[in-house]
């Protein structure tokens, strides 16, 4: 891809043109998107305008958003050169992360691999999974490097998609033999044993969110097989008690409506070879008035041993629908006045 950049002014001192210049107009017309929406969606998000002609981009605004316009135009072309789709969510992503430092240079074979710009993909059977901001990409490193991190966060930032991928990568990867993620049902409470079904009917719509992060990264045959065949578990917090999990890449989601007897119990499950991620919303406790949430105390009494990695997120990092984080910060306010 050839790259050349105008130094002359469009409309004013600040207003340049950078022109980038693509090989292979089929790939052009996939980056472009249906009537050029991809275009559209950076256009708005940077604030700048973005003409096609023939074969080439021609990038107006100012320097540093053209410029950042420029290094994410081509971080898709070469995406999909690789053969791989693009979508919103992708353009975000980069967006957001504006992957431009230099290639890390991570060895081959590693699960988790560095690209260019630093970028960190994590490998699942269906697809390749990508953390769309700083905080996400910094989590995922502190799963693969820390045997228990936490992620604490507002909903839609990724904490139990990202750590069931992660989880997922490397039980493929043959680094675990088995998968187990848990989450209080606390909702259920005494009102378990008056819904129909046996124990499994009833605590697997609180296990739900799981089955479908795991359904996005492997076969559901596959799937279906593992938990048959027990290596994954998917099954509520109180079941944890008493055993040792060893080998395996744990994850207790919902962390916050953990008391603190359960996550101290859970928390010393951990056995050689295993992982564990807690993953919680402060904001979202659903216990009784007067019970105290596990994982603030998690925070105040671990927060200083040194191999247990905290990692916090904000309404910056939700990934979901753009309202959901303007909601996010419509109660964040409402609660700090």
């Amino acid at each position: 891809m050839a790259l050349s950049t105008t130094t002359s002014p469009v409309a004013s001192d600040d207003i340049q043109e950078t022109l980038l210049e693509f090989p292979d107009n089929r790939i052009l017309i996939d980056l472009c998107g249906e009537f050029d929406r991809n275009l559209a969606q950076i256009e708005h998000s940077l604030g700048l305008q973005i003409l096609r002609r023939g074969n080439q981009l021609a990038i107006i605004g100012n320097g540093d958003e053209r410029g950042r316009a420029a290094a994410i135009l081509q971080t898709l072309y070469q995406r999909l050169e690789a053969g791989r789709s693009i979508d919103a969510g992708d353009i975000d992503g980069e967006l957001r992360m504006n992957s431009a430092a230099k290639n890390t240079g991570a060895r081959d074979g590693d699960q988790m691999e560095l690209f260019k710009g630093g970028r960190v993909e994590i490998k699942t059977r269906k697809k390749l999974v990508e953390p769309r901001t700083e905080a996400q990409k910094t989590y995922v490193k502190s799963l693969f490097e820390n045997e228990l991190a936490f992620g604490i966060g507002p909903a839609g930032t990724g904490k139990t998609y990202l750590a069931v991928a992660v989880g997922v990568s490397m039980f493929i990867g043959g680094h675990v033999d088995k998968i187990i993620l848990s989450r209080p049902a606390v909702e259920a409470g005494e009102r378990l044993g008056f819904l129909p079904g046996d124990m499994k009917d009833k605590v697997d719509p609180y296990m739900q969110p799981l089955y479908d992060a795991l359904n996005d990264f492997l076969p559901g045959k596959q799937v279906a097989k593992l938990i048959e065949d027990k290596r994954i578990e998917i099954a509520p917090l109180a079941f944890m008690r008493g055993r040792t999990l060893s080998n395996a890449f744990v994850v207790l989601d919902e962390a916050q409506n953990a008391t603190t007897m359960q996550m101290k119990m859970f928390l010393t499950r951990l056995g050689e070879g295993s992982r564990m991620v807690i993953t919680g919303d402060r904001s979202q406790v659903d216990l009784p008035r007067g019970v105290q949430s596990g994982l603030r105390d998690a925070e105040r009494l671990l927060g200083n041993i040194s191999k247990i990695s905290f990692n916090y997120f904000t309404s910056k990092d939700v990934v979901r629908h753009p309202l959901v984080a303007a909601i996010i910060e419509a109660y964040e306010a409402d609660e700090a006045t």
